[in-house]
């Protein structure tokens, strides 16, 4: 049986938190089959998000979190292929800073399942970068999508407002390194890594602190 067909568009913008801003590329994970998707994290421009659906319908626009960088396009995305939008309602407070007046469609929760393609992704909370961080698992594909709690090289960042390190360093110790090391990480920005990868890894961070 074919696993889920996973398709990448990068777009650039900026991330706004706290009164600082930063350039910022970000990856959109579309993820289905030919017939059916949903899009990961819908960031900055929707035009070339929908190009990269392809006419597609999409059973969700799907936020790993509510961070600006990641939600700015979802709005006119969903308008665009008629499609619900999901975030964890952790993150109602950030979703609410960029798109006041029109509240996300329905919530994630730890433990859902989002049946698309012919396959399955299963929601796993893994709060620390935000309080409403998700992960989406791919069992059969033996990948997750993780937004921004785990990169090449360690944690997502910390130290801004509504986030924590400890936090965080829990989501990834209990969460996400018991998957198996062949686990495929697509990070948010950035390039792939797997689980193998940055097991060994989490003291280093602890002892450094982010």
């Amino acid at each position: 049986m074919p696993g889920l067909r996973v398709d990448r568009v990068v777009t650039s913008g900026t991330f706004s938190l706290d009164g600082q801003d930063f350039d910022v590329d970000n990856n959109i994970w579309i993820v289905g089959d030919d017939d059916e998707c949903v899009v990961i994290d819908a960031a900055h421009d929707h035009e070339p998000i929908v190009a990269g659906v392809a006419g597609r319908r999409v059973v969700a626009v799907v936020c790993t979190h509510g961070h600006n960088d990641h939600i700015n396009a979802a709005v006119d995305l969903a308008d665009a292929v008629d499609a619900p939008i999901w975030l964890h309602p952790a993150d109602t407070m950030l979703w609410d800073v960029v798109h006041p007046g029109r509240p996300a469609d329905a919530p994630l929760n730890d433990g859902q399942v989002i049946e698309v393609g012919g396959g399955k992704l299963k929601v796993i909370h893994t709060p620390g970068h935000s309080p409403g961080g998700v992960t989406l698992h791919d069992a059969a594909g033996e990948r997750i999508f993780g937004g921004d709690t785990l990169f090449k090289g360690g944690p997502g960042a910390t130290g801004r407002s509504f986030s924590s390190f400890p936090t965080i360093i829990d989501s990834i110790r209990d969460r996400l390194l018991p998957l198996s090391d062949e686990t495929v990480v697509h990070t948010g920005h950035g390039d792939d890594t797997t689980i193998g990868e940055e097991a060994p890894h989490l003291d280093e961070w602890i002892a450094r602190g982010h």
